[in-house]
């Protein structure tokens, strides 16, 4: 089998304000509804975050997320990742998983950049050799040796992002999710990090990346999808993708 994700039917509603009983059995009646296959309904105070979200990517290839804020690309991560479930639907995974979807995921902030690079690892399911046995890339790469022995909660956001990114793409999962990943730290790590997501590409992983830059989405992705208002509005070529995204907003510019 050649697909490395498998996503069927997505939806994600969230509940607002405060959760009553009366909420909490609506929920309930939605869920079991989904586990029948039937159209979640809806719940009173709520929004869906994604609404029908199908999509399948093949083993080695990047596809990329792109969308106005509020779109739904952080939350499709998220589910993704499985920090949270979706309310319907079901995703497949083919290979091990890593996600470098905000400043500091996955790291202890009182554990040293040392300790937290072993923790991650063995998130990812890799042994201690495994991980010895690219500890001295990740180092190098992040920049960050001479606080390698400091609790990384007395890092900076930058630092967070150098050595997070540097373990992401050094500890070798099949499957690598990037939220928003480029747009901290200088320009240097930045096009430094570009240079190596196309090195991870070409070792045959797979890259979901969600940025705001169509310069970054241009030279990484051949295949993009613009969400809106949590509905996948286009899944096709970079380019083609990327028009239809500077579309919808020089309509929301004329609408203000």
């Amino acid at each position: 089998m050649d697909n490395s994700i498998k996503v069927s039917g997505i939806w994600k509603q969230y509940v607002l304000g405060e959760l009553t009983s009366t909420r909490t059995y609506e929920m309930l009646q939605n869920f079991l509804a989904s586990l029948a296959g039937k159209k979640p309904a809806g719940i009173k105070n709520s929004f869906w975050a994604l609404q029908d979200i199908d999509f399948t990517l093949d083993r080695g290839r990047v596809l990329g997320l792109i969308g106005r804020n509020g779109s739904g690309k952080s939350t499709l991560l998220k589910l993704l990742a499985r920090i949270t479930n979706p309310t319907r639907g079901t995703i497949e995974y083919y290979g091990r998983m890593g996600a470098l979807l905000e400043v500091g995921t996955g790291f202890h902030p009182e554990l040293t950049g040392r300790e937290n690079i072993y923790l991650n690892g063995a998130i990812l399911g890799m042994t201690k050799s495994e991980i010895t046995k690219k500890f001295d890339e990740i180092v190098e790469f992040s920049e960050i040796a001479l606080f390698l022995d400091t609790p990384v909660k007395h890092y900076s956001s930058g630092m967070y992002v150098r050595l997070a990114f540097s373990v992401a793409a050094h500890l070798e999962p099949e499957i690598l999710l990037l939220d928003e990943v480029l747009a901290v730290g200088d320009l240097a790590f930045q096009h430094k990090s570009l240079r190596k997501m196309h090195e991870v590409v070409k070792n045959g992983r797979t890259v979901i990346f969600v940025s705001h830059s169509m310069d970054a989405i241009r030279d990484l992705c051949d295949r993009v999808m613009v969400l809106d208002h949590g509905k996948m509005i286009t899944d096709a070529p970079a380019e083609e993708a990327i028009k239809i995204y500077e579309k919808l907003n020089e309509e929301l510019k004329a609408e203000l």
